[in-house]
């Protein structure tokens, strides 16, 4: 039997990879509480990798694709709406079977794009495993919810700002940073930290989908399926996901509350919009 400290050693990077601890999971009686607690927490790095970059890489994306939407021109707002539609219509769940389908089909050997004095190949192998594919996936589905939060934020901005920028002489970027950027954000912020910890949630969906988990390196959810079955108890590591999640949860509360905090510092504080978390169910 083994201590807490040979799982912690054994199990708790073992998500990384076989070269990072135990080259085979714990098996049937051999397995211990602190293999489960130490192997699903090890899993949160996965996790953690999915949601940080989606969110950071799809928060900009969703504020150009809001601008977008929010432009008068045919040529911009069309597209950024049908985007916006398309991904916020489908389920994510079966976004990650659709693409996971059409990057197989891509060529193994790459995509060539002929430059004419080079040929540039693009490698697609990559795009068939869940760090890479479902985390494209995951990016395209928070920039369509985001943007839309975005969207209506820029529709909520008070004329006043916008008619004090213009008295002042402030056009262009000038006017998009010093009134139009910090508004939206500060309107749409509350909002969108419910879409963060959605989508911290949504990441236990990865492996559920076709992407597949690779010398059984998988996420926290991952974790505990395997270990259900190998146990036939639900009551360990089912729980031990939804504690794990929950203090993930507080923390990100924390996290954006202080952003919060600053981006509504100019405002007396009876006026100052508290996050709240209310869990999106139907999405």
């Amino acid at each position: 039997m083994r201590t807490c400290a040979e799982s912690f050693a054994g199990y708790f990077l073992r998500p990384l990879g076989r070269e990072h601890g135990e080259n085979l999971l714990p098996r049937g009686l051999d397995i211990t509480f602190c293999d489960q607690a130490f192997l699903i927490a090890g899993g949160l790095i996965w996790n953690l990798y999915f949601a940080g970059i989606a969110i950071l890489v799809g928060f900009f994306l969703a504020t150009g694709v809001a601008l977008a939407k929010f432009s008068e021109r045919a040529w911009l707002n069309r597209p950024a709406s049908a985007f916006v539609f398309v991904f916020r219509g489908s389920p994510l769940f079966i976004q990650f079977f659709f693409f996971y389908s059409a990057f197989v089909l891509l060529p193994r050997a790459g995509l060539e794009i002929p430059l004419g004095f080079t040929t540039l190949t693009l490698h697609t192998s990559a795009l068939t495993t869940a760090q890479v594919g479902a985390l494209i996936v995951l990016i395209l589905n928070t920039t369509a919810y985001s943007a839309e939060l975005f969207y209506g934020a820029l529709r909520a901005i008070p004329k006043g700002d916008l008619e004090a920028a213009d008295a002042y002489g402030l056009t262009g970027l000038g006017r998009f940073r010093r009134i139009v950027w910090p508004n939206m954000l500060r309107l749409a912020w509350p909002s969108y930290t419910n879409e963060a910890i959605f989508l911290t949630h949504s990441t236990t969906l990865v492996f559920l989908s076709a992407f597949p988990a690779r010398q059984q390196s998988g996420e926290a959810f991952y974790y505990a399926r395997y270990f259900v079955d190998q146990t036939f108890n639900p009551f360990v590591a089912y729980p031990l996901v939804a504690f794990y999640f929950i203090l993930l949860t507080l923390a990100i509360i924390a996290g954006f509350g202080l952003v919060n905090l600053r981006l509504n510092r100019h405002l007396p504080r009876p006026q100052r919009a508290r996050i709240r978390f209310r869990p999106q169910y139907i999405r």
